[in-house]
């Protein structure tokens, strides 16, 4: 229902861990569907977590079905999850991943290659996903989020793993 504004990098509110979201009444409703009226207006966007809107509830949204990466690949198209807890992994993967509140910048993160995620869903029903590839690192990324990472703390070396991004 509303496209809102995401927090920049160093907002002190990203860095937080979030809260279990309790009880699934309309504010968490209108969270889950705010989470992904902002993806969606983003245009290049693939998931988005609640502390990004300054929301410190543990809540994502991840879509990786219309990203060029994500359609070469299997995915789940879009998962609304409500404390989403990876469950198992395994693999691991050097990636380069960029972040809305991030704009700057791109880096080089360390990410397993295949999950077993469980959340609720957008009808609160229990779901348990296996995911790889893309959609497995973008749900790796937004669970970050929920506990005060970004992926800035997961470059293993700023000088030599991190990038600027081009300016258009």
């Amino acid at each position: 229902m509303a496209v809102r504004e995401v927090l920049i990098y160093p907002d002190s509110r990203l860095k937080e861990n979030c809260a279990p979201i309790v009880s699934f009444d309309e504010s968490a409703e209108q969270l889950l569907q705010d989470l992904v009226d902002t993806m969606v207006d983003a245009g290049h966007s693939v998931g988005i977590a609640a502390p990004q809107l300054g929301d410190l509830r543990r809540a994502a949204v991840v879509d990786v079905s219309k990203s060029k990466l994500g359609k070469k690949q299997e995915n789940h198209g879009l998962l609304q999850m409500v404390n989403p807890e990876i469950i198992e992994k395994e693999g691991s993967q050097i990636v380069r991943e960029g972040c809305m509140s991030v704009p700057e910048y791109t880096g080089n993160v360390t990410r397993y290659e295949s999950i077993v995620v469980q959340f609720l869903d957008q009808n609160q029903q229990l779901q348990v996903i296996r995911s790889e590839g893309f959609e497995a690192i973008a749900i790796q990324h937004e669970l970050d989020h929920l506990d005060g990472f970004l992926f800035l703390d997961r470059v293993s070396s700023l000088k030599t793993d991190l990038f600027r991004r081009k300016q258009k």
